[in-house]
């Protein structure tokens, strides 16, 4: 049977992922189903608290381990100087922070900020050397602006209910002249690549989500999200609007991924 579907949203269907759709409806989605807004934190929290415990094992299964490869080279856009202080949000077990705390050396900070204490319970059993994890809302930082030199978001801006609060954060505690990453998965260039890929996000992928996880349902609402998830050219124009400059895009992989830098 031949594989034929695209369900990769329009751009007018993307645009509902923003704070203006999101305001009006009171809806947010995760993946394709639609939430009442309050409800989509909940929701992905729980998403999290089902995979947590996978969740390392299962990114360098599904991607083959070429995520570490894309970490590093989004970190690198940072530039991060030693005894920088660098924040990574919706940061996770910690894989980017650990990345920066390498360059930023002994005498600098590198702090994962992740609302899902079960990803942070992950995190610190991996004992990251000038590694320090904080909870709190990626909407809401609990940090002093202009507190970081460099900001990263690693696969994590799409879970955000609210997407433009979120950068809008980000963009508060970096300080002047700094610089911030945010690596996402976004649509691949080729169309028979992106059919392959499609193929393997809608049948592979939740297939072996469920027997390591047990959840079939979290790995169908991750490629959904992607799906779903404004381009890159997209969100190069909200990140301009929020204040960024000098922001350059940098795809991976035939556009699998993307890296959006900036600086303040």
């Amino acid at each position: 049977m031949i594989f034929n579907i695209d369900k990769w949203y329009t751009r007018e269907k993307r645009l509902e992922q923003l704070e203006k759709h999101v305001s009006v409806t009171r809806t947010a989605k995760f993946g394709f189903t639609a939430y009442a807004e309050s409800d989509k934190r909940h929701r992905v929290n729980r998403h999290f608290d089902t995979i947590a415990t996978r969740y390392d094992l299962m990114n360098t299964i599904l991607s083959g381990g070429i995520h570490y490869a894309w970490k590093r080279r989004a970190v690198e856009t940072l530039m991060i100087k030693p005894e920088e202080k660098i924040l990574d949000v919706c940061g996770g077990t910690g894989d980017m922070a650990c990345l920066s705390a390498y360059r930023a050396g002994e005498k600098g900070m590198s702090v994962v900020y992740d609302i899902n204490r079960k990803m942070i319970e992950q995190g610190k059993r991996k004992s990251i050397k000038g590694v320090s994890f904080v909870q709190g809302d990626a909407e809401c930082i609990s940090f002093p602006d202009e507190a970081f030199d460099a900001v990263s978001i690693g696969f994590g801006i799409r879970n955000v209910t609210h997407l433009e609060t979120g950068f809008k954060e980000i963009f508060r505690v970096l300080k002047k002249g700094g610089t911030m990453c945010c690596l996402e998965f976004s649509k691949p260039d080729n169309s028979f690549f992106r059919y392959l890929y499609d193929f393997y996000s809608f049948r592979i992928m939740p297939l072996i989500g469920g027997l390591i996880t047990g959840s079939t349902e979290a790995y169908i609402a991750f490629p959904e999200s992607i799906r779903a998830f404004p381009l890159p050219g997209e969100l190069r124009l909200i990140l301009k609007d929020i204040g960024f400059k000098d922001i350059k895009i940098k795809r991976l992989t035939n556009g699998i991924a993307v890296i959006h830098s900036a600086r303040k």
